[in-house]
């Protein structure tokens, strides 16, 4: 695996990914509080096949701040100013919760550039209770209230495979740039609905994931997504919560072998 440092414009300055393999590119945008490596057993087999570039989000791993204030559209612009600057062509692109936000934005908003979507635990329209949940979660971050223990019980359950994970996603959280996890919280908590209109434009084939345990990126979400793209399809996978590409890795890469041998839908 290659680590690499971009050097971009302002606002977006620095941006580090990992990549692995050779062949048509896959591109992977982690959640909230993660990195790049949190994708490592999808890049140890996708590679196999494919040139896989895992991006670190803005704040998170070795990627700079985004400006104070930024919304989910300005993830999707950095994320445009980065596969601008790699010059990769149409790419498959996929996201896992608040990289899913930025996936599924990003589709709707250039096309042209990806051949098809993958959205791992997205949120899609929440509802009140919801909205007005993460909306003071987010508050809480900002205000200093980080709290390493309450996203991992949201986010993992009892059994072995979810034990094994957890201990590594709270050395990622333990160490993660606060001004950076606040700054993405507040996108991902206001970024639901941002560009859920425009699901009906995305006419590539478009997967849409979840656990079925997981109580906020819900299996009835998944669906939801699935059926307003045109070429959309949802994979619920039994027994897993919010990082079920962690604690269910073979499930979740064949779901997305089988994601990569869909082609392209043009109409």
């Amino acid at each position: 695996m290659t680590s690499t440092t971009l050097q971009l414009s302002d606002p977006f300055g620095p941006v580090t990914c990992q990549s692995a393999g050779d062949g048509a590119p896959v591109v992977l945008l982690h959640g909230v509080g993660m990195q790049s490596a949190a994708w490592a057993p999808q890049i140890e087999q996708l590679s196999q096949t494919h040139r896989v570039i895992a991006l670190d989000l803005p704040g998170h791993g070795g990627s700079g701040l985004l400006p104070d204030g930024a919304e989910l559209p300005d993830y999707v612009a950095w994320l445009h100013a980065v596969l601008t600057e790699l010059d990769l062509g149409p790419v498959s692109l996929a996201g896992h919760s608040m990289g899913a936000l930025i996936a599924g934005g990003y589709t709707a908003c250039h096309p042209a550039h990806v051949s098809r979507v993958a959205l791992l635990n997205g949120v899609f329209r929440r509802d009140p209770a919801a909205r007005e949940a993460v909306e003071a979660r987010a508050a809480l971050i900002w205000a200093g209230g980080f709290d390493l223990e309450t996203p991992l019980a949201r986010w993992f359950g009892e059994g072995k495979a979810d034990l094994a994970a957890r201990a590594q996603v709270a050395e990622w959280l333990s160490g993660v740039n606060l001004a950076g996890y606040a700054a993405a919280y507040t996108a991902f908590a206001r970024g639901d609905s941002t560009y859920a209109d425009g699901f009906s434009d995305i006419r590539c084939p478009l997967l849409a994931l979840t656990g079925d345990g997981d109580p906020n990126s819900t299996p009835e979400m998944a669906r939801a997504m699935a059926d307003a793209a045109p070429h959309g399809r949802a994979v619920v996978i039994e027994g897993h919560r919010h990082m079920v590409n962690l604690t269910a890795p073979e499930e979740v890469n064949t779901a997305l072998r089988t994601w990569l041998n869909t082609e392209e839908e043009l109409s």
